[in-house]
């Protein structure tokens, strides 16, 4: 039996599960390494004290059962008391150390995984849906780390523990020690398979506890739309449908992992019967005295008691370094995106714009933009209108490269757009989107976005630029105003003018307006308007709208349709070709009788 437990966890080794996750979370214990390994260090003598209450019955067995003799034996219970008060006071120092050191290695750990995702591109986001980005980037750190440092601080204290009472066995019946170290060996043999039956039940808890996290969202984010539709019976009935999925999982890996534990009482119960027995024949041949029995007996109660749970800690166990498995493989993927090895910074300056053979899709074999050829001038505006889904957003979400092309390149002076640095790239394009993301926080904070060190001045010229001057003197706080999260607390044509704001502090020399007033009705539109307007002054600018009215005064119009640009020009020059797309758009908007 021993030697089939030494050959696992010689395996364990060499498969480098603990090694190897250990190594890798080295550099974040690093920085508390001391106070880390302090609370391990208290950990042994709280462990070993219970050897010393162990071994203390033996004299007070001896002298007070047996010769009846107080006098001597009086301080044995005192030194007891002493003892488990000092083993209490070190327990609390330990797990204080233990709390300080694991939440400072997982907030550190959540720093890189929070980083690593601001890294991703936008496809990764399209793929997941939010409880599953929470669960990879938050809930597997708790995980990891929370039993990173007291997993370590259990195993030295239960180690230290063992060795100590094993021990004390040894002092007082090395016969007995022997018959009951075999028990504990193979008490421990049905571990070896834990970690193969967890994984394979693994992967589908945590899809289903993200599946949780997706439901709250929605909710959250969706609660108008529920209200609207009387949509909370069927949304209770789908929760209740993850919530039952959870349930029949969390048994599935009760079933196939807390076995154990029950298998470890008997086997462990046998040992001490085993003991007791055994005990009984000795101290009847005079081979021990009733205190070496007491204090054997005391020991292996307190040696085997807490390894009747070492399954569940086991547990633990794995699960944390299956976290830590899932922490850095996210941590070691490489974003889709990234900057070329000799990739340079874009120059806020600019005079020509080029896409050349641009095709691109999302799903492999099916093509969204087909050889897109467009050059657009310094200072010109470019509207791209046509039916909705032919791939108008596509074009300009390829510019700032929240994609990138499949074939064919986009050019910004006879310059691939791929060399430049992505921070500069972005940093010389605004966007405006049709529903600008506000973040909880306040209008200043939210406008600052766009420039953190831009000045009072600035931020008052952007405000009026933006027509939001009046609304913010109603204000009680005025630019100090709480908008809520994703500014709920604004109106539609409120937000859009905020976003316009943060983009005049950007003053990027090119600008996408992704259509930046659909979602408005009519007088919130024309102010908004009047904001863009003002916006896209000395700027090179692309204009996605469905409201050809917007667009009348491009420079040139570019009609999109299936992925191919079907018609070129300016607004009078389309509509003088009969039974052209861009006609066709525009009679159906203003026909009248």
């Amino acid at each position: 039996m021993a030697e089939k437990l030494t050959k696992e966890i010689k395996k364990l080794v060499l498969n480098n599960m603990f090694v190897k996750n250990y190594k890798r979370m080295w550099p974040y214990i690093k920085p508390y390494w001391f106070r880390g390994l302090l609370s391990i260090l208290v950990a042994i003598p709280v462990g070993s004290m219970d050897a010393l209450i162990a071994l203390s019955l033996k004299p007070y067995m001896d002298l007070v059962m047996v010769e009846k003799s107080i006098d001597t034996a009086w301080y044995i219970p005192l030194i007891i008391i002493a003892f488990t008060t000092v083993q209490g006071a070190l327990t609390y120092v330990s797990a204080y150390l233990n709390t300080w050191v694991g939440t400072k290695i997982t907030n550190l750990l959540k720093t890189d995984l929070y980083k690593k995702m601001l890294t991703f591109e936008t496809e990764f986001f399209n793929k997941r849906n939010s409880g599953d980005v929470i669960y990879a980037f938050n809930t597997n750190a708790d995980t990891a780390c929370s039993g990173l440092i007291s997993n370590l601080k259990t195993f030295v204290e239960k180690m230290f523990k063992a060795i100590s009472l094993t021990a004390v066995l040894f002092y007082n019946s090395w016969q007995l020690a022997i018959v009951c170290t075999i028990v504990l060996v193979g008490a421990f043999l049905p571990m070896t398979t834990l970690k193969k039956k967890m994984n394979s039940v693994m992967g589908q808890s945590i899809a289903a506890d993200s599946a949780v996290l997706t439901m709250y969202n929605e909710t959250y984010a969706g609660n108008k739309t529920i209200i609207a539709y009387n949509l909370d019976c069927h949304q209770k009935d789908k929760f209740n449908c993850v919530l039952d999925n959870v349930f029949n999982l969390r048994m599935k890996m009760l079933k196939r992992t807390r076995w154990i534990t029950p298998i470890m009482h008997i086997v462990l119960s046998l040992g001490i019967g085993l003991a007791i027995w055994f005990g009984s024949m000795l101290i009847l041949d005079g081979t021990i005295t009733a205190g070496n029995f007491v204090s054997f007996l005391t020991a292996l109660v307190l040696l085997y008691t807490p390894m009747k749970s070492i399954g569940g800690n086991y547990n633990s166990i794995l699960m944390s370094f299956l976290a830590i498995e899932r922490v850095f493989n996210i941590l070691d993927k490489k974003p889709l995106i990234t900057d070329r090895p000799n990739a340079t910074d874009m120059s806020k300056h600019h005079n020509k714009i080029e896409f050349k053979n641009v095709s691109f899709h999302y799903t492999k074999g099916i093509p969204v933009l087909k050889d897109i050829n467009l050059t657009v001038n310094k200072g010109e505006t470019i509207a791209l209108v046509g039916n909705s889904g032919g791939g108008k957003t596509t074009v300009v979400s390829l510019l700032p490269r929240f994609y990138d092309v499949t074939s064919g390149g986009i050019y910004i002076d006879n310059t691939d757009i791929r060399d430049f640095t992505l921070k500069s790239l972005r940093q010389n394009i605004g966007v405006v989107f049709q529903d600008n993301f506000l973040f909880a926080g306040t209008i200043r904070e939210n406008i600052l976005l766009g420039n953190e060190k831009a000045s009072d001045a600035d931020i008052q010229k952007a405000i009026k630029m933006a027509y939001l001057d009046d609304f913010i003197k109603t204000l009680p706080d005025g630019l100090d105003t709480q908008i809520g999260e994703r500014g709920i607390l604004l109106s539609g044509g409120q937000k859009q003018r905020v976003a316009i704001a943060r983009a005049f502090i950007k003053n990027a020399p090119i600008l996408v307006l992704d259509e930046a007033t659909s979602a408005l009705d009519n007088k919130a539109e024309a102010v908004v308007q009047k904001a863009i307007e003002n916006l896209m002054i000395d700027k090179t600018v692309f204009v996605i709208a469905h409201r050809l009215s917007t667009v009348r005064n491009a420079n040139k119009i570019i009609v999109i349709n299936e992925g191919q640009i079907v018609e070129a020009g300016t607004h009078d020059e389309l509509i003088k070709i009969e039974n052209g797309a861009y006609k066709a758009l525009y009679d159906m908007q203003f026909k009248t009788k």
